[in-house]
């Protein structure tokens, strides 16, 4: 029996937009993952001073972002537990969740770089499998740096080849907020709920 493969595409999508969707397509697609969670984060230790909407909102438009991709589910796991949450923890949890599944972690290659200054990096490492790094056309990663901190990064690295999306969250709520168009960014599921909830307007 082939072990499931779980992709973990963390975030606080707010909102969730199509180069979300492309990524975690790719993802999925590139190194054949059986499923993706969307690990919605409540608070992540690194955006402590950005203005996030509300969780549930963000749950929301997720699930109405991903509704019809079977491969593809949201998680609130975060946010079943008291804060700081860190990724570490996170893992330790999936990994007792799912025992029999290989763990891999997506992040986007700006993170990459930044990975070292994360809370336990070395036990983020350990607690995954394989590590799949969304690289976009043209950037470059300081591996020596990397190696220092993380010196078994290479037998887990998965690069996927992204595409480059011009597409932000907060661009788009800032559109949102000034009355110019945003349709387009978004899923017809996602844009119409906006519309409805009347979200990023405040």
């Amino acid at each position: 029996m082939t072990q499931d493969r779980l992709g973990i595409f963390g975030g606080t999508f707010d909102p969730p937009h199509l180069g979300h969707m492309i990524l975690a397509a790719e993802a999925a697609d590139q190194l054949n993952l059986d499923h993706v969670l969307w690990m919605l984060s409540p608070t992540p230790p690194h955006k402590r001073q950005n203005i996030i909407s509300d969780f549930e909102e963000r749950a929301e438009l997720v699930s109405a972002c991903i509704e019809g991709e079977s491969r593809f589910e949201l998680s609130t796991l975060e946010n079943e537990r008291p804060g700081p949450h860190y990724t570490a923890d996170t893992l330790k949890i999936l990994k007792e969740r799912f025992p029999d599944s290989k763990i891999v972690f997506l992040i986007g290659g700006d993170s990459l770089q930044y990975l070292p200054t994360w809370h336990e990096p070395q036990l983020v490492m350990e607690r995954i499998d394989e590590l799949g790094v969304m690289q976009r056309p043209g950037e470059v990663f300081d591996w020596k740096e990397l190696k220092k901190i993380l010196p078994d990064i290479d037998s887990k690295l998965r690069m996927i080849d992204a595409p480059l999306l011009e597409i932000s969250s907060t661009e788009i709520r800032e559109r949102v907020k000034s009355g110019h168009h945003y349709k387009y960014y978004l899923r017809d599921s996602v844009y119409r709920l906006i519309l409805q909830k009347k979200y990023y307007l405040n």
